[in-house]
């Protein structure tokens, strides 16, 4: 009997959220998904601790509704390290914390080296963690004892960890910028599906001319039906490379198909008649995709004082200043202001370029206040002494 139980029955189920329930302070939350093995990112294992209450270990997949388990917990702060990783997991079981502190990313704003669980652990209470299964499946039944012993190690030290952030939070003054950022993971919208998520596969961009896009997408749907249909990871069936592959050999026959060398994977040659129907699709399809696609995206950086030298000429300028202002409140740049959202700015910013109107424009691009606070009196200087510097060289050169 392994020290701690996956609980899998439904009586044994209400009656841990009961002893939960019962349990004083917050509750620590972790999840064990089976990424890279399945298809879904779905929770299959649910570690929960509380002080006066200890760890239980769930299996959603055979509970099923989890609804006792929110209502034990549904009124405390859920404690989770890295907590934007499971909470859409967390979500799909109807499970939703009303606040939260996220170990890591306070370990992040507290300027910490090393963030992961087992660092984070070590530094804040000298507990050394094995973590030797954060890659397995999950999925698997019944789960090794070794397995379960990790799962449990990840939530079991997480509320002293907690209290051991909320005084350094406290000590640098960043209990505030710690709460809006813990508020602004546990309130982000899931991200809308794409609208040709077939674009991802890995090497498309070696891929020329609509047709063969058409058979890439073919190719990629019906991988992912299969997928779906078999609840495995994509990839695990035939890898993204082994579709660019076969699209870029352009086989005349399914036989053809079967001698491309680089059309590799578990299912490539047991679902051969699948590909070479996906093939054939593609070829006979006449919603040909386009080459290039409208985008948001930012030209890179390096690209910038070609196309876009004002603006290079304000990154230049501002870059320099943000790290600054991380340096000084001791934490990485990207958790002070996103480089997407300086990059952003500097790109195009608001006409009146003043305190005021940079944070408007920060505000829409997803900044939080305390991060305008710091950052907006600062970008709009830059940007007007880059400038005034633009000025001052075609003044020189005429």
């Amino acid at each position: 009997m392994p020290e701690y139980p996956v609980i899998a029955d439904r009586a044994q189920f209400h009656d841990a959220a009961q002893v939960l329930a019962g349990g004083t302070g917050p509750a620590a939350v972790d999840v064990e998904r089976a990424s890279g093995f399945r298809y879904t990112q779905r929770a299959y294992l649910i570690q929960v601790y509380r002080r006066d209450a200890g760890v239980f270990l769930f299996d959603p997949p055979a509970i099923g509704d989890m609804a006792s388990l929110q209502k034990a917990i549904g009124g405390v702060e859920w404690v989770l390290h890295a907590a934007s990783q499971d909470l859409p997991s967390l979500h799909e079981e109807n499970l939703q914390p009303p606040e939260i502190f996220d170990t890591e990313l306070a370990a992040r704003l507290l300027g910490h080296d090393k963030v992961g669980l087992g660092a984070v652990v070590e530094d804040t209470l000298g507990i050394t963690l094995a973590k030797a299964h954060s890659a397995a499946d999950w999925s698997t039944r019944p789960l090794p004892e070794s397995w379960l012993e990790y799962a449990a190690l990840d939530v079991l030290h997480l509320i002293d960890v907690r209290d051991a952030l909320e005084s350094e939070l406290f000590e640098q003054d960043k209990v505030d910028i710690a709460v809006q950022e813990f508020e602004a993971v546990r309130t982000r919208p899931a991200r809308p599906p794409r609208e040709e998520p077939w674009r991802r596969l890995s090497g498309l961009h070696t891929v020329r001319g609509r047709r063969s896009l058409a058979i890439a997408r073919a190719l990629w749907t019906a991988r992912e039906e299969y997928a779906r249909d078999q609840d495995i990871a994509p990839g695990r069936l035939v890898p993204d490379r082994s579709l660019v592959a076969a699209v870029r050999a352009d086989p005349a026959s399914k036989q053809e198909l079967a001698r491309v060398k680089e059309f590799n994977g578990r299912a490539s040659r047991s679902q051969l008649d699948r590909w070479w129907a996906a093939i054939e699709a593609g070829r006979a399809a006449t919603d040909l995709p386009a080459e290039r696609v409208p985008s948001d995206t930012l030209p890179p950086p390096r690209a910038w004082v070609d196309r876009n030298p004002e603006a290079d000429a304000r990154l230049k300028t501002v870059r320099p200043r943000i790290e600054a202002v991380a340096d000084e409140l001791h934490m990485p740049v990207e958790n002070l202001l996103t480089p997407d959202t300086l990059r952003r700015a500097a790109w195009k910013p608001p006409q009146s370029v003043d305190a005021e109107s940079i944070g408007t424009m920060l505000a829409a691009l997803g900044a939080r206040p305390w991060q305008i606070e710091r950052t907006a009196q600062v970008i709009a200087l830059a940007f007007v002494d880059s400038l005034h510097a633009a000025e001052d060289a075609a003044s020189d050169a005429s």
